[in-house]
């Protein structure tokens, strides 16, 4: 243990830094992507057409049963032996889409199946059309289900950026590696690098775990809704004010 804590991690901080932004990017764009074509494929899945139905199924299942590390290099290595050169980036962030779509789908298609068909009833009688009715009723209701499923997908994704070590993809274990080769001290290194990833998926998990009891509880998130509720608080207490200012008239 005396020999522990002797790298001189002042020379390598820029570069832990960049690596840090990285890792940071490829998480974002990654699962942007990644919630944008589960959605996607989990539409797919609930869509009444049996082909559509038949590829998010073929899609799903080929994805969720193939290792991430092996896509990255199929993503990689085996598109650009087919002529298509993709770069570090691209090849990494495709890698991760793909993967995770597959599970954000069944997470997306769980959600929104639990939603109560009377909600999609009660749409069609009040003359909302089919896209008012999802996105309005049925996608509120659905992402209330699916915050715990999706949030532990964000911090597995960014934990699993590290795989992408293995195409030199310059993030944190990428860096890692590079530090361990010049100075070869291996579990300083390692353990620096684990407490980053620690420091960067705690707090990410907390945040998470309070937007989802916040969801839950029904607070209004995003300025536009915390307006609409005040606005109906305000008018639900008007209205109880003239009705107690009638009552007291006629008494």
């Amino acid at each position: 243990m005396s020999g522990l804590f002797q790298v001189p991690w002042s020379d390598y901080r820029s570069d832990l830094l960049d690596a840090l932004g990285r890792t940071v990017s490829y998480t974002v764009v990654s699962f942007v992507g990644a919630v944008v074509l589960g959605l996607a494929v989990a539409l797919l899945r609930l869509s009444r057409a049996w082909p559509a139905r038949a590829v998010a199924a073929i899609y799903t299942e080929v994805f969720k049963n193939v290792p991430l590390l092996a896509i990255i290099f199929l993503t990689y290595f085996g598109l650009a032996s087919a002529g298509i050169r993709l770069d570090v980036f691209t090849a990494g962030c495709l890698s991760l889409i793909v993967f995770y779509a597959a599970y954000l789908s069944e997470i997306f298609r769980s959600a929104i199946s639990g939603v109560h068909a009377g909600q999609t009833e009660a749409g069609e009688a009040l003359g909302i059309g089919r896209v008012g009715i999802f996105a309005h009723v049925v996608l509120p209701q659905a992402v209330r289900q699916a915050l715990p499923g999706t949030n532990t997908m964000l911090v597995d994704l960014l934990k699993s950026t590290s795989l992408l070590v293995t195409v030199s993809a310059a993030e944190l274990m990428s860096e890692g590696r590079l530090i361990t080769s010049a100075t070869f001290r291996a579990l300083e290194v390692y353990l620096v690098i684990s407490a980053i990833y620690f420091a960067l998926c705690y707090p990410l998990s907390q945040l998470l775990l309070l937007l989802e009891r916040k969801v839950r509880a029904g607070v209004p998130l995003s300025p536009w809704r915390r307006r609409r509720v005040h606005t109906a608080r305000a008018l639900l207490a008007a209205d109880l004010a003239a009705r107690t200012d009638r009552k007291e008239a006629a008494v």
